[in-house]
């Protein structure tokens, strides 16, 4: 297969560029065609056309810094599709003696021996072969938690490329409220920026670390008995790496579906304390404003670490995905983002760079969201209770 190359402008006069701009980088590439069985359709900016670009294009913009969704196959208006239901999103925790056991039983034991083997593979590139391997690796290692709790399913769901995303699912009590869902999620493939297919890329931070952490949170709900009133979903998805592929096919189905998304939380990055020290990043830019003020909440109660605020930028996870749906979506991560690991999309992003301790702050907040979004509040409700 032919690419467009890149060919006048190198990778740091590129990255000058996307500084400034992103439409700026792309405007200054000198493209030279030769025959291309593929073009993709890519987003980069909520407020620049998107453009249609090859997949080594794709890359060129990862390493240049832009950050992008790859909409070939979703560019459809899905908020066209007419709804009512609004969720309420509470100011306030208020489930602290429910949310306390599960959080006493998180260890790093699970997470560290799961995140060394995930590590293991190549690769887990969506399209390459490691990357089919690894997520169905993931999968069985998933099973093995939930077999034997009968209210809680695991499934694949499956994409046109061969890595599928993972969805775990609590049934909830309250049948009245089945097509509501709370979401805690994570992405699950990595990328070698330099030889995405075929180079190493361990990917322990991005996205190994909140593949674990989540995983570690569902450990303990399921181990524990949690018994949600409305169902709580766990999501690994595929492909975040080239566009947010995976979460954008999961939304649009949900939407097409007509499910009531109550909230989505994105755990992606959440094992690297920067040398600003150790907080967890809330992310407040491209979400859900009342869900990321609860969010704050959550930190303050469960974790025992501060926040601070930062801002990511355009489609920087799958959070945006179900942002762009309608859905309130929320995003943390394991620093302000400037002061976040740079050593994700190369070899170098291993495990030994990491703390699990960092981690299970994430996976604590994790359960808290679960738990209390699990139930049915109002206003009415919170303000006879002294809440809102």
């Amino acid at each position: 297969m032919k690419f467009l190359s890149l060919s006048i402008l190198s990778l740091s006069a590129l990255s000058s560029f996307a500084i400034a701009s992103p439409l700026v980088a792309m405007d200054q590439l000198r493209i030279f065609r030769s025959s291309e069985p593929e073009l993709r359709l890519i987003q980069y900016s909520d407020d620049t056309p998107a453009r249609w670009m090859t997949e080594s294009d794709k890359m060129a913009l990862m390493r240049a810094g832009i950050r992008f969704m790859d909409i070939t196959d979703y560019h459809e208006n899905m908020l066209e599709i007419e709804t009512t239901w609004k969720p309420y999103i509470p100011t306030k925790t208020l489930y602290e003696s429910e949310v306390a056991p599960f959080i006493g039983n998180l260890t790093t034991d699970f997470m560290e021996k799961v995140l060394t083997e995930f590590t293991g593979f190549r690769n887990r590139y969506y399209k390459s072969k490691y990357g089919a391997e690894s997520c169905r690796w993931l999968f069985e290692t998933i099973k093995d938690i939930t077999d034997e709790a009968d209210h809680v399913s695991v499934r694949p769901f499956e994409h046109t490329w061969n890595q599928f995303s993972i969805i775990v699912r609590f049934e909830g009590s309250n049948k009245d409220l089945e097509n509501e869902l709370v979401i805690v999620s994570a992405h699950q493939d990595s990328v070698n920026m330099w030889l995405p297919t075929y180079g190493r890329s361990p990917g322990a931070d991005d996205d190994g670390s909140g593949t674990v952490t989540i995983l570690e949170s569902l450990r303990s709900l399921v181990k524990n008995g949690f018994k949600p009133e409305r169902p709580v979903e766990f999501h690994w998805y595929s492909a975040e790496e080239a566009g947010l592929l995976g979460s954008q096919d999961v939304a649009r189905a949900y939407k097409k579906e007509g499910r009531q998304v109550v909230a989505m939380l994105q755990n992606d990055m959440t094992g690297y304390i920067g040398a600003k020290g150790e907080v967890i990043g809330v992310v407040t830019d491209h979400v859900s404003p009342e869900l990321t003020e609860f969010l704050t909440q959550l930190v303050d109660s469960y974790a025992t670490i501060p926040y601070v605020r930062t801002k990511c930028g355009y489609a920087c996870s799958d959070h945006a995905s179900w942002l762009k749906m309608g859905y309130p979506s929320a995003f943390t991560i394991e620093s302000d983002f400037d002061d976040s690991n740079h050593f994700i999309h190369t070899t170098a992003d291993t495990v030994d760079k990491l703390s699990f301790d960092h981690m299970l702050q994430f996976s604590k907040v994790a359960v808290g969201f679960a738990v209390e979004l699990s139930h049915v509040r109002d206003k009415k409700i919170d303000e006879l209770m002294g809440h809102n």
